[in-house]
């Protein structure tokens, strides 16, 4: 099976720190590496495999503000495309642009949909759903007027992060500062439960930031370290008494929580989107609705066990099951494909 895979140029694949669609790219092509699969990555050209890689983007646009996002996009693209008769399918990770590509080759395209950032990109998913494969992170996440060929949870590294049964006594925001996330309301859960809070994450709306969360970072009870890497991020997850999701949108799934509990920390959540379909109330976490029932949540965390927490993400969230499922996608899409292509006999 020859897979081209379709990454995001945003960031490097695999990112150096934020980047949970890279990640996932990542994850997903090394497995099937290790599988013997003949995998071609178009990514970045800085980015790491074992792959074959193609780079036509010299770096994120994300991080050299002098490429323009759209030119190498459209450059990115293409090159995957042109390149069709190498494949027998082609894996898009890159949103909704290269579907408009998919009748132009004669292979199948097979999208996972990271999500939606607008309601405003629906037609380009309703105009081809007739004739691409959707893959859906989450059964929330799911459009009613769009059709599916699966869901497949992403699934981590789990080598990547160290069981904590000793966790520190703080509490952890990880993720894109922006409201959807709800940093603010992490903040008012730790100052009003009188604990430490940690916020990581990229600065996703400055304003937002320098308005609701600057004035209360002191160095001590609340503090910003910035966004972190992988060695920074599992010791970071490890470490926390409980991380604070208490986002503010249906969340489309949520790397975070995963890779929390991966280290057996706990995870205390409003219950929106997918997140209903990670947490499991009183086995790796809670659901709070607001700041009241997050601080009620938080004394009932000794209770949970946190060798269960990591023993849960194991079976539920590997890497190798997401491969897994992948793999059983690309067999059904092929032949899904080949008798919708053959010619019928008279």
């Amino acid at each position: 099976m020859r897979i081209a895979m379709l990454a995001p140029i945003s960031w490097r694949v695999p990112p150096r720190h934020y980047g949970p669609w890279e990640r996932v790219v990542s994850l997903l092509t090394e497995g099937l590496v290790e599988r013997n699969v003949d995998v071609t990555l178009f990514a970045t050209a800085d980015s790491i495999t074992r792959a074959r890689l193609v780079g036509v983007c010299p770096r994120p646009y994300s991080e050299d503000p002098n490429l323009d996002a759209k030119v190498w996009e459209c450059l990115h693209i293409a090159a995957a495309f042109e390149r069709y008769a190498e494949f027998d399918l082609i894996h898009n990770h890159f949103d909704f642009l290269p579907l408009s590509y998919s009748r132009l080759v004669p292979v199948p395209v097979v999208t996972t949909i990271h999500g939606f950032s607008s309601e405003r990109i629906l037609p380009v998913y309703q105009a081809y759903q007739d004739h691409a494969y959707y893959v859906s992170i989450s059964n929330a996440d799911r459009h009613p007027s769009l059709r599916y060929i699966a869901t497949i949870y992403h699934g981590i590294d789990l080598d990547e992060f160290t069981l904590q049964t000793q966790p520190g006594d703080y509490l952890l925001f990880f993720g894109r500062i922006h409201p959807d996330k709800g940093t603010a309301e992490a903040i008012e859960v730790a100052k009003r439960s009188h604990r430490r809070l940690i916020i990581a994450g990229i600065i996703h709306d400055r304003t937002y930031f320098e308005q609701e969360v600057a004035p209360h970072l002191d160095g001590d009870q609340i503090r910003y370290v910035g966004s972190v890497g992988p060695p920074e991020r599992d010791t970071l997850l490890g470490g926390a008494f409980a991380l604070l999701h208490m986002v503010n949108f249906a969340e489309p799934f949520g790397l975070s929580l995963i890779e929390a509990m991966a280290c057996g920390t706990p995870v205390i959540a409003r219950p929106l989107g997918a997140i209903t379909e990670i947490v499991k109330p009183g086995l790796n976490g809670f659901f709070a609705w607001d700041i009241d029932e997050a601080i009620q949540a938080l004394r009932a965390i000794p209770q949970l066990d946190r060798k269960l927490i990591r023993a849960d993400v194991a079976v539920r969230f590997s890497r190798e099951r997401m491969v897994n499922e992948y793999l059983t996608v690309y067999q059904q899409v092929l032949e899904l494909y080949r008798q919708k292509n053959t010619p019928a006999r008279r």
